[in-house]
């Protein structure tokens, strides 16, 4: 009987999926390429996640408070004229689509799992607190610039506005800087 059992876990292990290489980043830029592309012949704007965030929170507000949210200047730009719904917006489904795409992916490729990146020097409780902060900043910056990094990076890079280049060589320039001083976290 033990070597039945046996036979069946040395089957299970061998049925489990390997994880898949990664894809080549020249296709896949490619093919980011063609979704900017498209997005623009279909919707006439390009990608960016920043604005279904904020479209987000103006319905969660407008949900509690409905008087002020549409009293209040930014959140009444977000909840339109009041004849349609604002998750009509076409960014927030985007944005759902690049988190299911995401799982499905990861879910074909064999990688998905339960896990929390990190170097060997820093805990997993600090890196969830600063992977929080910097989402947070991140989140903070994309309202400030008036937009995200891929709505700055794809979609104005695309159009060759200058201000977009100039805020990537910066964002590139930056972390650079950094990169010395928090190497130890990851080596």
């Amino acid at each position: 009987m033990s070597v039945a059992l046996d036979e069946i876990n040395h089957e299970a292990e061998h049925t489990h999926m390997k994880p898949q290489p990664y894809w080549n980043p020249y296709l896949s830029g490619i093919g980011l390429g063609m979704v900017l592309l498209l997005s623009y012949v279909i919707m006439g704007r390009g990608l960016g996640a920043s604005g279904a965030m904020t479209t987000t929170a103006a319905v969660a507000v407008n949900a509690v408070a409905p008087a002020y949210a549409q009293s209040n200047e930014f959140y009444s730009e977000y909840l339109g004229d009041g004849t349609k719904s604002p998750f009509k917006d076409w960014l927030v489904f985007e944005v759902i689509g690049v988190i299911v795409g995401g799982f499905l992916s990861g879910a074909l490729a064999g990688r998905i799992k339960m896990s929390v990146e990190k170097g060997p020097r820093v805990s997993v409780k600090y890196r969830l607190i600063f992977a929080f902060a910097g989402g947070m900043l991140m989140g903070i910056g994309a309202k400030l610039a008036r937009g995200c990094t891929s709505g700055q990076a794809l979609t104005g890079g695309a159009v060759l506005n200058v201000g977009s280049w100039v805020f990537m060589i910066m964002v590139f320039a930056g972390a650079y800087a950094l990169a010395y001083f928090l190497r130890r976290q990851w080596t």
